[in-house]
């Protein structure tokens, strides 16, 4: 007879997304998985297969918590251009005051894996396609309400947004000085007017 497991899937599944977020794929052993996660290594195996099969799934559940609750403003209703504004300054005030300096895991992994892995470069690409989409909705809403000149070429504008938003992930990782990071924000921002 199987036995039952005694953990939450998704709780045990938060502490390897944190593992991989705070030390990368590469550097995370199943060693650190296994005591981060609470669990022993048959049961990591038994639910989630191998290390690669959790980091994947470690991903998705980053993508539909993290990114979807910071993209959540630019979802509401109404939201449009302040509501981009807003999430810029909200990623660089949660920067500065991120002692632990992890970034954002997806930004990690673009820049760790997605060269040599079509798997994990495929995940990540839907991830920065959600971004994107979700800055093109709000933008087609700004345009709308008249806060963006009617010729702006919107789907370029949300990719250069979505470019923006991850390289600030990046030099927030390298460099948290609040005023490089506005100086950044505004120069991003100032593709609104």
């Amino acid at each position: 007879m199987a036995r039952k497991k005694e953990f939450d899937r998704e709780e045990v599944l938060e502490k390897a997304m944190e593992v991989f977020w705070r030390k990368g794929y590469e550097a995370t052993s199943i060693q650190d998985l296994v005591e981060s996660m609470g669990i022993n290594r048959g049961s990591l195996y038994d639910t989630f297969t191998d290390k690669r099969t959790l980091f994947l799934d470690a991903i998705a559940h980053y993508r539909h918590t993290v990114v979807e609750q910071t993209l959540a403003r630019l979802s509401a209703p109404g939201a449009s251009k302040q509501a981009i504004v807003d999430l810029f300054h909200a990623i660089v005030d949660r920067a500065i005051a991120d002692d632990r300096r992890w970034g954002c895991l997806m930004t990690n992994t673009i820049v760790e894996l997605s060269a040599h892995d079509s798997t994990i470069a495929a995940h990540t690409q839907t991830n920065l396609q959600q971004i994107e989409n979700t800055f093109y909705t709000a933008l087609v809403r700004a345009q709308q309400q008249g806060e963006l000149k009617p010729d702006t070429d919107l789907r370029a504008l949300a990719r250069y947004l979505t470019a923006s938003m991850q390289g600030l992930r990046v030099m927030s990782k390298a460099t948290p000085d609040p005023d490089v990071l506005r100086d950044i924000v505004k120069v991003a921002l100032s593709a609104l007017d």
